[in-house]
């Protein structure tokens, strides 16, 4: 049985680890503007998550061992005339030890997610993810996400 709690400091040496996981991604998808964070830094990151009142960071447990998280935080629009004052839960982060993947632990991690950002006030949820990672694409999309906005780049 997989359950959903906050994160604690007592997690922290296996989140970095988590974080790990997810940078390999991230490396992978786009090396021209992820690297592997040094070691320990993501653990500083984390802290500071625990003691903000506007992020939060779930974790999935299972058999004690946390296997995933998502790193959460609540954004208030900017104040610009053509902009609803609105509020949005923005999904910073999400992992799954590979491992654990394609068993429905993201698909839990996200509903918690969801109860926590209607908790909070947010009036919609949102998040971005790699065009070249189909398999995260499905996963949001099966989680009731859809495109909205395609960002674009040009180097220089």
């Amino acid at each position: 049985m997989v359950t959903i709690r906050k994160a604690t400091t007592e997690d922290l040496a296996r989140l970095e680890e988590l974080y790990r996981e997810l940078e390999e991604d991230a490396v992978l998808y786009q090396p021209e503007h992820f690297v592997f964070s040094p070691k320990g830094t993501r653990t500083e990151q984390v802290k500071e998550i625990l003691d903000s009142d506007t992020q939060t960071m779930l974790v999935a447990e299972k058999d004690g061992e946390v296997i995933g998280f998502a790193h959460l935080v609540l954004i208030k629009a900017k104040k610009v005339p053509c902009l609803k004052s609105e509020t949005s839960l923005y999904l910073q982060d999400l992992v799954v030890t590979s491992e654990f993947r394609s068993q429905g632990i993201g698909t839990i991690l996200m509903n918690e997610a969801k109860k926590y950002g209607k908790e909070k006030g947010a009036d919609f949820f949102r998040t971005q993810v790699f065009p070249q990672n189909t398999d995260g694409l499905r996963f949001y999309e099966r989680n009731g996400f859809s495109e909205k906005m395609i960002t674009i780049e040009c180097p220089f």
